[in-house]
């Protein structure tokens, strides 16, 4: 892409942890002006992990290229200035339980009021309505209540937590793809939107496969293909994926085993899906007899897919990743340089380019209280009243 799509597009987000911010991200990366509107001690999401001053791993992958403004929404100086804020906005971003933006004199019906074309995000766990939507919950709630974690266990069979805020990054990519859809249908008609994000629904739709296959097979799991997975190897591990019999063929080949490819047991996709238990530490013997390298050269000269299991630092000096530029370093906050993604579609970052830093806590206060009309001496009494940071 050579442009910035949502350029001259004004967001307003007051969401907070992942989802939300994540949305608005996206938009900051494609051009759209995006004021985080966060409460005088900062968004919670900028607490997830270790911390370094305001700032978390979380909070700069999420709230990159946008800027900052604390207030307290519950004064009466901040409701003014939010609402200074929610009338240029062409779209708003919210977290709140349901109910509670409308309490605050900011729900969909408050805001339309000032902009009727404006577009509307809510971002929950269990969506607008129903029996549950007052519920609190997080990324490792909804992995469970979905059935992500049955997906994931232990050596002893215990369902386990993936440890990445998956849900909470595919609801912030549903998200903005929503609203990308509703500005299109905006341009349009000139309407206006109000979308209903759960992350019970984002969960829902990304495992949909999944979903369907427990379904049409009374929950007992199903294997798409085998031999897929990890293989143990002399000085570490190594990732495989033989999907078609000349692949499964290649790989026997080159482990010295093409007597297991003329098996009756393994000979083919249904053969090898039935006896997997047998199949899989059959391979794993062999692949413990050779180093990683060894087999990800030998499998990869064949046409076998495959690749060591990395670390994050392996992934960052793998050469070809170096050379893809996907992963510019820049500064992310003040004083501070690491890798930053290219967001795939997006213009790739430039040297200083401010879509690669997370903002400090109510860094651009006085600049985004300025541009709504409101003169020093009123921003200084704000201050005093806490009404800003």
């Amino acid at each position: 892409m050579s442009g910035f799509p949502f350029s001259g597009i004004k967001v307003l987000d007051v969401s907070q942890g992942v989802a939300g911010p994540h949305a608005g991200m996206l938009l900051a990366q494609n051009g759209a002006e995006v004021i985080k509107l966060e409460p005088m001690d900062g968004d919670w999401g900028r607490t997830l992990g270790k911390r370094y001053g305001e700032f978390c791993a979380q909070a700069v992958s999420f709230n990159r290229g946008k800027q900052s403004i604390a207030l307290n929404l519950k004064s009466e100086g901040g409701q003014t200035v939010a609402k200074r804020l929610a009338e240029r906005a062409d779209i708003f971003i919210e977290s709140f339980r349901p109910g509670v933006a409308a309490r605050l004199g900011f729900g969909y019906d408050d805001l339309r009021t000032l902009r009727a074309d404006i577009i509307y995000l809510s971002i929950s766990g269990f969506g607008q309505k129903g029996e549950y939507r007052d519920l609190r919950v997080t990324d490792a709630v909804i992995q469970a209540f979905s059935g992500w974690m049955t997906l994931h266990r232990d050596g002893d069979g215990t369902p386990m937590r993936s440890d990445i805020t998956a849900i909470d990054v595919l609801t912030g990519l549903y998200a903005y793809q929503a609203i990308a859809s509703a500005f299109i249908e905006r341009l349009r008609n000139g309407n206006g939107a109000h979308i209903d994000c759960s992350m019970m629904q984002a969960a829902a739709a990304f495992q949909s496969a999944k979903i369907i296959e427990a379904y049409m097979e009374d929950g007992r799991p199903q294997v798409s293909y085998v031999p897929v997975g990890v293989m143990p190897t002399s000085d570490g591990y190594i990732a495989i994926s033989a999907m078609r019999d000349a692949h499964y063929a290649a790989l026997c080949e080159q482990l010295g085993r093409p007597d297991m490819a003329t098996d009756p047991r393994f000979a083919t996709r249904d053969a090898r899906r039935e006896h997997k238990e047998v199949l899989m530490p059959m391979l794993a013997a062999e692949f413990r007899k050779q180093t990683t390298a060894h087999w990800s050269g030998r499998l990869s000269a064949a046409g076998v897919m495959n690749s060591a299991v990395n670390t994050y630092l392996d992934f960052l000096a793998d050469p070809h990743v170096k050379s893809s530029g996907i992963l510019p370093h820049a500064e992310v906050f003040e004083g501070t340089i690491a890798p930053t993604v290219n967001v795939p579609g997006c213009v790739p970052l430039s040297s200083g380019d401010p879509r690669g830093r997370c903002p400090a806590v109510g860094e651009h206060t006085d600049d985004i209280l300025e541009r709504v009309g409101i003169e020093p001496d009123e921003r200084r009494r704000l201050r005093r009243s806490g009404a800003v940071r």
